[in-house]
């Protein structure tokens, strides 16, 4: 096998749920374009920062730990919940592909978490700072990429091109206008951070609840004016999150919305409707930022159906074809040379 094919190979073994024989399949399997086409289009319209995420590849790795609550153990069988703490590798990062991204705009700010449980078991998860992802569907999403592609003579993307395919996919805009309408986050530690997708929590006698979580700042939400944010420059984001780590004071709670009969489940731009009842299930606590370029997290993909006993994913589509992306993602990075 090429070299390349087999780091993608290996990247996707790496992403669960493959096995390594499924992953080489698929890395080989020329008619199964998707996964390439997807990250080969993000690449395309974003750019090419060779080493670096496609995607958040403005980003820090720290380290921390997570408290399950009673309500946790409640609603689920997962270890996580214990009571006991547990060590969680932490990404922080901005949207977007470029890694010298600026901090002080109207962005996305990512958390991405692998909690490393008892008996080897693990828990990934993305969570973005907006309560509905950017595009319902795979197919969707790959199509409003393409959209924006820009134009080899212009350098800029066609217009009526994207408007079009807008008009025709409206929810590719809510996330846009989300964050279009919410001011600069102070902080990587003073935002909420959605997780988006529904997943079931099963408890010990079976029984399922269904809900989207999210992780909220135990020291509040904290937007900046936009003069403040043009006087904080592109690059305030990491030195204000080693600060706040230092002071031991860092944390998030994990809040777990509770789905009702009827509501929308396999859909990531449509959130849970206000007023769903709330509950914590834990405190997740940043204890340590990395040197950087460097810590726990370089090579992790944060694929979130990599799932405890005890969580379940639903039928998202958007969850589901998450993991083949970040494969052939990793796998060029790893040949590349992988940088934070």
């Amino acid at each position: 096998m090429p070299r390349h094919l087999a780091l993608t190979a290996l990247a996707l073994a790496a992403c669960g749920p493959f096995t390594l024989a499924q992953a080489q399949s698929l890395a080989s399997d020329t008619s199964m374009v998707d996964p390439t086409r997807m990250v080969d289009a993000f690449e395309a319209t974003n750019g090419k920062f060779e080493g670096y995420r496609r995607s958040g590849a403005k980003g820090v790795c720290a380290m921390g730990e997570f408290t399950g609550s009673a309500e946790g153990r409640a609603l689920s069988v997962a270890s996580a919940f214990s009571g006991q703490a547990v060590p969680v590798i932490v990404r922080f990062s901005v949207g977007g592909a470029n890694p010298r991204a600026a901090d002080n705009t109207k962005s996305q700010r990512n958390l991405a978490l692998q909690f490393n449980l008892p008996g080897g078991e693990v828990w990934q998860m993305g969570n973005i700072s907006a309560p509905v992802f950017g595009a319902a569907s795979p197919a969707q999403m790959l199509g409003r990429i393409e959209s924006l592609r820009p134009d080899p003579a212009t350098k800029a993307p066609d217009a009526a091109k994207v408007k079009a395919f807008a008009d025709a996919n409206p929810e590719v805009l809510l996330q846009g206008r989300y964050f279009a309408s919410q001011p600069v986050p102070a902080s990587f530690g003073s935002v909420n951070y959605w997780g988006v997708h529904a997943f079931a929590f099963v408890n010990a006698k079976g029984e399922k609840q269904w809900g989207k979580w999210l992780f909220e700042p135990v020291g509040g939400v904290q937007g900046l004016s936009d003069d403040e944010a043009k006087a904080k420059g592109a690059n305030f984001l990491l030195d204000d999150l080693r600060q706040r780590v230092k002071d031991g004071k860092l944390a998030f709670d994990f809040n777990l919305e509770l789905a009702q009969p009827g509501d929308r489940l396999d859909n990531a731009t449509v959130p849970l409707p206000e007023g769903r009842r709330k509950v914590n299930l834990g405190r997740l606590k940043v204890t340590a930022v990395a040197e950087d370029g460097s810590g726990a997290c370089l090579n992790l993909t944060f694929n979130p159906t990599a799932l405890p006993r005890g969580v379940e994913p639903s039928a998202d589509p958007m969850l589901l074809a998450r993991a083949a992306p970040y494969g052939v993602s990793l796998g060029r990075r790893l040949g590349e040379g992988s940088k934070q």
